[in-house]
């Protein structure tokens, strides 16, 4: 059954869009990491966000000691993410 959302469009057509311009893959893609803070050494796992792209970067700051990241995270095809962070403005 196909529900309408009121603007003409139903749900079926929506979600064949969104499976179009954002592939789910088999699922297998990195969620989290653990990085190395630049600037106090901690081991810090952040978060990670496939939904956003296979090449990334933010600034996100050091749950340790506060200061903040430069970071980079590129999604190969499988899924597995290489993540570095760096000083900012390094």
């Amino acid at each position: 059954m196909r529900s309408s959302n009121g603007n003409g469009d139903n749900e079926h057509d929506q979600r064949e869009f969104l499976d179009e311009e954002f592939p789910l893959g088999d699922g297998t893609a990195d969620i989290e990491a653990v990085v190395e803070c630049p600037y106090c050494g901690a081991a810090v796992e952040i978060a990670l966000d496939p939904g956003s792209g296979a090449s990334q970067d933010y600034v996100e700051d050091c749950e340790v000691c506060c200061q903040p990241w430069q970071v980079t995270v590129r999604y190969d095809d499988e899924g597995h993410a290489d993540v570095s962070v760096t000083a900012l403005g390094e």
